[in-house]
């Protein structure tokens, strides 16, 4: 697998955030210098697959990212290294081809072992690109390892950038010159045309997914077995369901963590990774005939980390008698108390009942994820609320709430501008009533708080991350 299959790279092409095409941030280097933490970094989730073992990326993999309001694609690529044979020939390629695709290149080194011969061959394919390239010096965990960068001014790629990717060290000020470096934005365009809604069905193997997909598309679209992990690619299909056209992609069921899996199910399970993220709305199918086991807690999670709207659809409705719904009843109560918001339909896949119900409920979870707060709405419910219910005292003080601001949907992501930093309990008791006050179902909420800092005796106050 070198790339996205061509219909899920459609997917990906035809995004419909109103900003025109999106610009690519491709991270490169030599294997094991933390190129794919510094990509969790950015994205700002742990994403793509890390291990303390070279050779873990294998394709060049791309993420939605965004810092300041701007959008980019940052792509993780394997590691790099020149005369490379075999496999490790195939994953020097795929770097090369994301260097030549990107707008931006950002070049990693390991600070703590300096320049090699590799790196040194490496700033030789990169000048042949005549692409911007940005120098970054990872593992700088300390400040004197900071210093250790210095020496990285002799590959002639200009100042390093010492950064720590797995602390995050200096990585605001490393996206700050990403921003700086890529291309302008083309003029936004507010009323373009959209394309179908992009649907993944994920789940555990032999839940229904392939059963609910031909039931909605009303012919066979997917071989169905019951031997689970019949679907191993994604399988894209245009639907129409109540007047209008959705695109559904049948995924491979996820028996395991990615970096658990292996051989087939690993590129399976990277391609459903992908799927979900080229998705707008994911549909998680349960067994509603099994307990809600620690495979479909995983599955939920992939979704809700990745951002996406989120339907949960209990198939195999018909198979439920009275003392399965007391039960399940209460797995729902124990099992998915994290995600409340997200919206449930029970379904039978086999005798079609309440798969009719299945496109308004999508349609409420994107009207949620796309849904956009006022913001003098949103403060002046910010300051009853924390008047009402102010934060904790702690260490003698109570940190405030000074301001609210929405920065951005799909999904909703909320930022807070405080005078210290808001306890886990506290921003949790802010996003269950701000979804009681402005709904949000079926769409996940990203709170982030950014506390005022003083700089010094006397010094004026600032925000910082």
């Amino acid at each position: 697998m070198s790339e996205l299959p061509a219909s899920l790279q459609d997917i990906s092409d035809n995004s419909d955030f109103p900003v025109g095409p999106v610009p690519v941030v491709a991270v490169v280097g030599r294997p094991n210098v933390g190129k794919s933490t510094l990509v969790n970094r950015i994205i700002g989730r742990r994403q793509a697959v890390v291990e303390d073992v070279p050779g873990v990326t294998r394709d060049r993999v791309p993420y939605d990212a965004q810092w300041n309001g701007r959008r980019f694609t940052v792509v993780d690529t394997g590691g790099w290294e020149p005369d490379a044979r075999d496999r490790a020939a195939a994953i020097a390629a795929q770097a090369e081809i994301a260097v030549q695709t990107a707008d931006v290149v950002v070049f990693v080194v390991d600070v703590t072992v300096g320049a090699t011969d590799v790196d040194e061959a490496a700033v030789k394919m990169l000048r042949r690109s005549h692409k911007p390239v940005i120098l970054v010096a990872n593992k700088a965990d300390n400040q004197s390892l900071e210093m250790e960068a210095v020496s990285l001014w002799s590959l002639g790629l200009g100042e390093p950038h010492p950064i720590s990717a797995l602390h995050g060290r200096s990585s605001g000020d490393l996206l700050d010159d990403i921003l700086a470096a890529l291309p302008s934005p083309p003029p936004i365009v507010e009323d373009g045309p959209r394309g179908p809604r992009r649907v993944a069905l994920v789940g555990r193997p032999n839940v229904g997914k392939s059963s609910l997909l031909n039931r909605v598309s009303k012919e066979e679209r997917a071989v169905v077995d019951s031997v689970a992990g019949t679907t191993v690619d994604p399988v894209d299909s245009l639907v129409e369901m109540d007047g209008e056209v959705w695109q559904f992609v049948d995924t491979a069921g996820l028996r395991k963590r990615v970096n658990h899996a292996s051989g087939t199910e690993y590129y399976a399970s990277l391609r459903t990774a992908g799927a979900v993220e080229a998705a707008e709305v994911a549909v998680v199918l349960l067994d509603s005939a099994d307990p809600i086991s620690e495979q479909d807690q995983r599955v939920l999670t992939q979704v809700v980390e990745a951002g996406r709207a989120l339907v949960i659809a209990f198939n195999k409705w018909d198979l439920v008698d009275a003392d399965r719904r007391f039960y399940l009843d209460k797995e729902i109560d124990r099992e998915l108390k994290r995600i409340p918001w997200a919206i449930r339909v029970n379904v039978s896949a086999k005798t079609g009942r309440a798969v009719d119900k299945l496109a308004p409920a999508l349609r409420r979870a994107l009207s949620s994820w796309e849904q956009r707060v006022p913001t003098g709405a949103l403060n002046q419910w910010l300051t009853a609320l924390t008047q009402a219910t102010p934060h904790p005292v702690r260490g003698g003080r109570a940190p405030r709430v000074l301001f609210a601001t929405q920065a951005g949907v799909a999904p909703p992501r909320f930022v807070l501008f405080t005078t210290g930093p808001l306890d886990a309990g506290y921003l949790r008791f802010i996003e269950r009533k701000l979804r009681e006050e402005f709904g949000f179902e079926g769409s996940p909420i990203e709170l982030s708080v950014k506390p005022r800092k003083k700089t010094g005796p006397g010094g004026r106050g600032k925000a910082h991350g």
